[in-house]
């Protein structure tokens, strides 16, 4: 298993958050968005974004241009040359577990 498939299963299978997190890349292959606008999007507090969004960033998941509220966050070019695993990965564990 590769490093990369390795992090997408602790980020999205292994943590706490796990489900938050890719549902947030999810959104973000289909939008780049700011912390507020997927907060709507996705119907979580303003707060938990900003968490999960630090997280995925730290881990290379994400990528983000812009200051402040006004911050925009992208997938990271590395998620997008992998953009194969994550999808492989999201609907083994991610769909399944949305209500």
């Amino acid at each position: 298993m590769n490093a990369v498939k390795r992090l997408l299963w602790w980020i999205l299978a292994g943590s706490v958050g796990g489900i938050n997190r890719g549902r947030i890349l999810e959104e973000l292959f289909q939008t780049p968005h700011n912390a507020n606008e997927l907060s709507k999007v996705l119907d979580l507090d303003y707060k938990t974004i900003r968490h999960h969004l630090q997280v995925l960033e730290k881990n290379r998941l994400a990528t983000s241009t812009g200051s402040g509220y006004g911050k925009i966050y992208f997938p990271s070019d590395m998620l997008e040359e992998h953009v194969e695993l994550f999808k492989e990965i999201w609907e083994q564990i991610g769909k399944k577990q949305i209500k």
